[in-house]
């Protein structure tokens, strides 16, 4: 799982830095970091993002704003071009916990700014979402690998932040799902994000189906690099990063080139930011009822499951 001795001794000095000085580091640089738990691996240079939203497994506004402080914290610390050799980070890799990796978006937080038609909460919201793609699909400006690994369920919008990495993998009994079209709305970023990994085609039919997708279809249309055993992402993530290590450099800057040659990131998540609150802020009545039974469905699921073992809870959906 970690790399020899003689690995790390060959490995550049910052490799060798304590776990807690390069966490430390970066919760001085960020602040509070709600929602997330940071755990740093010296030996294959990566630093793990846990994902741990606190009500439901969904993405707040919280949980954005702590995923893009972490992304704009490691590139301040070690993003200058003389600090290169000197970088602990050279892997970001998210990961999950839990019967679900995600349910979507925040409906909860949709409603109440709905109930009082403010535009500019759900323009943040939209703007942070959007922040973390763009950090993601760029490698943090080239500085690092972005990785995630998929253990369970994932539903809407909360795919995209995980997909916007440079490396996707899910475990086999993953699934993937954007019902967002039977509600009368769209997540923000998948539009750009689905695109670039499947081809706009594959991604219309995703998103205007609803239908989902396995770990294994969601791969054959292009949306993974691997689909891995029960159990084993977080394992292939670390193969990966021990692999990569000595070829660190090249990969960074093809991901960026790749990054660069599939058109302006940043411009395209602001448009659809755009859209994507017009598109809120126009709800009919009927429409928010809908999304408030769907909230409470989750409510109900949710008190349910914690009653079941986690297995019960991965064959629940929406």
């Amino acid at each position: 799982m970690f790399q020899s001795v003689a690995s790390v001794m060959d490995a550049p000095p910052a490799a060798l830095l304590d776990s807690c000085e390069v966490i430390d580091a970066i919760r001085r640089r960020a602040g509070f970091l709600p929602e997330t738990q940071l755990a740093y691996e010296p030996a294959i240079q990566t630093l793990w993002v846990t994902i741990r939203p606190e009500l439901k497994p969904v993405f707040t506004l919280q949980l954005l704003d702590s995923l893009v402080k972490i992304q704009s914290a490691i590139v301040a610390l070690w993003g200058a071009p003389d600090q290169y050799h000197r970088a602990p980070v050279r892997f970001l890799a998210f990961r999950g916990r839990g019967p679900f990796f995600t349910l979507g978006g925040d409906l909860d937080f949709y409603l109440d700014c709905l109930a009082k038609n403010d535009r500019a909460a759900l323009a943040e919201y939209a703007r942070l979402s959007a922040a973390g793609a763009v950090l993601n699909a760029s490698g943090l400006n080239g500085l690092v690998v972005t990785l995630s690994t998929i253990h369970a369920k994932a539903i809407g919008g909360g795919i995209d932040a995980p997909r916007s990495c440079n490396v996707m993998i899910a475990e086999e009994q993953a699934s993937f799902v954007y019902p967002e079209i039977k509600f009368n709305h769209f997540p923000i970023t998948a539009v750009a994000i689905l695109s670039r990994r499947m081809g706009a085609r594959a991604a219309e039919r995703m998103l205007m189906s609803g239908e989902e997708m396995s770990a294994q279809a969601f791969f054959e249309a292009g949306g993974l690099e691997a689909v891995v055993p029960t159990g084993t992402g977080e394992a292939w993530i670390r193969k990966y990063a021990q692999d990569s290590l000595p070829m660190h450099a090249a990969k960074t800057a093809l991901f960026s080139a790749f990054n660069r040659r599939a058109g302006d990131l940043q411009q395209e998540l602001q448009e659809l930011g755009r859209i994507w609150t017009d598109c809120m802020l126009r709800l009919t009545p009927s429409a928010i009822s809908k999304l408030q039974r769907i909230a409470q469905t989750q409510d109900r699921m949710l008190a349910r499951m914690y009653q079941r073992p986690a297995a019960d809870g991965l064959r629940l959906g929406l």
